[in-house]
């Protein structure tokens, strides 16, 4: 029964995928809801990254995660390379669990 359900998954998240390019210049969608949309896509990742930044188990995660991703927000944002953000993200924050 698993891996009925893991092709169905597979078949469905392929047709979701096709139908993008395939609808593509058939369905109109007005500027307004594309950038409604655009907006909707950066508030959905936000709140991703800030409920992982500030949760782990059901509690606080702690300074020291949340210190390490606003580095990583802070170099995102002024575009360095990604490794950069990566490493220094990491690095702030092994810092200031080593510190306590």
């Amino acid at each position: 029964m698993t891996v009925g359900v893991m092709l169905a998954l597979a078949a469905g998240t392929y047709a979701m995928r096709l139908a993008g390019p395939l609808l593509r210049g058939r369905v109109r969608i007005s500027p307004r809801w594309e950038q409604l949309m655009s907006v909707a896509a950066i508030v959905l990742l936000g709140a991703f990254v800030s409920t992982e930044a500030l949760y782990e188990d059901g509690g606080f995660a702690g300074w020291a995660r949340l210190a390490g991703v606003a580095v990583g927000g802070v170099l995102a944002w002024r575009r360095a390379p990604f490794v950069v953000v990566v490493v220094a993200a990491a690095a702030v924050t092994a810092l200031l669990r080593l510190a306590g």
